[in-house]
């Protein structure tokens, strides 16, 4: 492992390890509110977590989708959230979400 792997995670969320607010489980589905006003001063990360919850989009995925690791989108969502340019629906509230889940189990 570079150092450079070691320090960029670290860096993107100030050192920070969670998420300002309500933690974010992995099937919580998240969705982008709109479009941040260029004077947003977002990093390229923050725009790929954006980018990545255009649609409903599961935390776990928008892993996936942006190669960031699960600490560091949790982090990432949380300023989100905070600055409103997410919405959060837990999976709990959703049952088509858990359907979904279970079928996707179930096809394993």
């Amino acid at each position: 492992m570079s150092e450079d792997w070691l320090v960029r995670p670290y860096m993107m969320t100030r050192g920070r390890t969670r998420p300002t607010g309500e933690d974010f489980d992995l099937i919580a589905i998240v969705a982008a509110t709109g479009v941040p006003s260029p004077s947003a001063g977002l990093t390229p990360e923050y725009l790929r977590v954006l980018a990545a919850c255009r649609n409903p989009i599961s935390v776990a995925e928008v892993a996936s989708a942006t190669g960031l690791s699960l600490g560091v989108v949790r982090v990432l969502l949380g300023d989100l959230r905070e600055r409103q340019l997410v919405t959060v629906r837990h999976a709990a509230e959703d049952v088509g979400v858990l359907r979904e889940v279970l079928h996707g189990l179930r096809s394993l």
